[in-house]
């Protein structure tokens, strides 16, 4: 009985020695270790690849935004967000897809609206969209609904409306667009991009300086 209960004590023991190191190790060294390194190699991403104005976090240079004025450049559509139905308590954007075929009804009619709205919008008196101009980032979400980026033909589209809007030269607007373009990723992957945040960062500081 004696030798039962003292072998049980020893386990009981051993255990908790090995639950105390685990802990120590893997609850609190290895988080602070890799903690560390990140923020020495690349706090940047570290930290949520923050994007700051006027010495304030705006957003994150990985998740789009919505809701600009026609002053600005606009970002995709955004038609796979949903909002948040279970935690009311917290006003949250959910991710995701719209999850429509190709040819689905509906998908077309957004489509049609869509590439309507941007002719619309974009057309000033001195340049006149056509409907054949209309990149296909213009009128379609990503899978996320949260794509940061548009490619550079929906910017030089978008280029004379926010010059007049702005009251700026049409090149000088031109030039910013050129300057945010971000070529394929190692010169192959992907597709050249522009981060709309970024960008109307960029536009709200020329139109101060002007």
């Amino acid at each position: 009985m004696n030798n039962s209960v003292t072998n049980t004590a020893r386990l009981l023991g051993a255990g908790l020695r090995a639950l105390l190191v685990l802990t120590l190790v893997c609850g609190v060294l290895y988080p602070l270790a890799v903690t560390g390194i990140a923020q020495g190699i690349f706090p940047g991403k570290a930290n949520g690849s923050e994007i700051k104005a006027d010495g304030k976090v705006v957003g994150s240079s990985l998740i789009g935004q919505q809701g600009y004025s026609l002053d600005y450049f606009q970002p995709r559509p955004a038609n796979g967000l949903g909002g948040n139905s279970v935690n009311t308590q917290y006003k949250l954007i959910l991710s995701g897809a719209t999850n429509r075929a190709g040819d689905n009804p509906e998908l077309i009619k957004w489509v049609k609206e869509a590439k309507a709205k941007v002719v619309k919008d974009n057309s000033t008196a001195d340049y006149k969209v056509r409907p054949s101009q209309v990149p296909a980032d213009a009128v379609t979400s990503s899978g996320s609904g949260l794509d940061p980026d548009i490619s550079p033909a929906y910017a030089d589209l978008q280029v004379h409306r926010v010059a007049e809007r702005n009251g700026l030269p049409v090149a000088q607007v031109q030039k910013l667009v050129d300057e945010h373009t971000e070529g394929r990723t190692l010169g192959f992957m992907g597709e050249p991009r522009i981060n709309v945040l970024e960008l109307n960062i960029a536009l709200k500081d020329l139109v101060a300086k002007s």
